[in-house]
């Protein structure tokens, strides 16, 4: 009988780890078929999309009041079809708000269900646990306090570490990395990583140029190299760039590599740097994972903190960390520039830092291998393993 796995993943990083799930369920069972809403590395996997990734993806509460109509359409279209033929187990990759209530619904249903990557509630509304509850049959978690969290709340919880801590080699190569790019190897070089939204590159770029300007300053033969995830925000940064232009630097995208591969342009850019400027997100994991030291930072506009404050009631995160390797760490392992810190000035000074202690860089290597230890996992096997347990009720 064939096992059928429905499955949502609304952003390009659950794009990318739902297709290694899937890669882990074929290799799991031959009989075995997952469909639902999905992106490019989930179609190569074998993923029967009814509809694209791109149709969850929204960047802002803006972007999505706009994109309401839509959103709900496809929400309804994929209920109606789960609710009329259930699948094995649901598993909803990430998306929490969208997937979470869809979850609710199938699991009230009868359709077991299953939820990849915990939502920060260790950091932002962590009442949010009573619905997690209520909607998520087993919880498969990236980092390992996460948990012992979701224990103490009675929820079934699997800790299948990070597919990025897989995927990044525990010793980069810097040399090679610099001959992707043709970066001499002698050479000091920046990655500055502003964000993959639209409204990131808006809001950091000009920040960061302008403490790359000061960088350039006092080591006129620095390298700058700023790896975009696309034409299109390439496109967004070169128009700030214009603005505040910095000798020496270079935007990047895939095609620039002078060998082809399959690793993003930005892990070339981090494992050829010798330190990163990198907006708050997943980019500082991956910056941690290459073991390179970082200044993170990260502003939001006094409307924007209004509306998250209103919708999560609070005006802070409950941890004091923002960047993941540090709330990982526990410890202001590298700096954190946010909102008033977040000035051209303060950036560069510590960025500067970055660049030349030697003996902060060793540290700093010493405590991320041993982070990446941690978070390295089988990560698709045992992802799969616990799908295909709760899908024939052996959990």
């Amino acid at each position: 009988m064939t096992t059928t796995i429905g499955m949502v993943a609304g952003e390009p990083s659950g794009d990318l780890l739902a297709s290694r799930v899937i890669t882990g369920l074929h290799q799991a069972s031959s009989d075995l078929h997952c469909q639902g809403i999905g992106g490019p590395a989930m179609d190569a996997a074998g993923f029967e999309a009814w509809h694209p990734m791109h149709a969850l993806t929204v960047f802002g509460y803006v972007d999505a009041l706009k994109r309401l109509p839509g959103l709900l359409r496809t929400y309804g279209d994929v209920k109606r079809r789960w609710l009329a033929e259930p699948p094995s187990v649901f598993v909803g990759v990430d998306a929490p708000d969208f997937n979470l209530k869809l979850e609710l619904q199938l699991r009230q249903a009868g359709t077991p269900t299953v939820h990849f990557v915990g939502p920060s509630i260790w950091a932002w509304r962590y009442e949010r646990i009573h619905k997690i509850r209520e909607a998520v049959s087993h919880m498969l978690v990236l980092f390992p306090f996460e948990e012992d969290l979701y224990r103490k709340e009675g929820i079934p919880v699997t800790y299948v570490g990070h597919p990025l801590a897989d995927a990044i080699p525990m010793q980069p190569d810097r040399q090679a990395a610099r001959r992707r790019l043709g970066l001499d190897d002698t050479a000091r070089v920046l990655a500055i990583l502003p964000g993959s939204r639209s409204s990131e590159i808006r809001i950091l770029a000009p920040r960061f140029l302008q403490a790359a300007q000061q960088l350039r300053q006092r080591d006129p033969g620095l390298v700058c190299i700023v790896p975009m995830v696309n034409a299109q925000r390439r496109q967004e940064f070169d128009a700030i760039l214009a603005q505040y232009p910095v000798p020496g630097l270079r935007c990047v995208t895939a095609d620039d590599l002078t060998t082809a591969g399959s690793a993003p342009v930005a892990w070339t850019a981090l494992e050829a740097s010798d330190a990163v400027l990198v907006a708050s997100g997943t980019a500082t994991l991956e910056a941690a994972l290459f073991k390179r030291p970082m200044v993170i930072s990260y502003y939001l506009s006094p409307w924007m903190r209004r509306i998250m404050a209103w919708k999560s009631g609070q005006q802070r995160p409950y941890l004091p960390w923002v960047g993941l390797p540090n709330v990982l760490l526990r410890d202001f392992a590298v700096p954190e520039l946010l909102q008033d810190d977040a000035t051209p000035d303060k950036l560069a000074e510590a960025t500067w830092a970055a660049l030349t202690d030697e003996a902060h860089a060793a540290r700093i290597h010493t405590r991320f291998a041993a982070m990446h230890h941690d978070l390295t996992r089988d990560t698709a096997s045992l992802a799969a393993r616990a799908i295909l347990d709760v899908a024939h009720g052996s959990t």
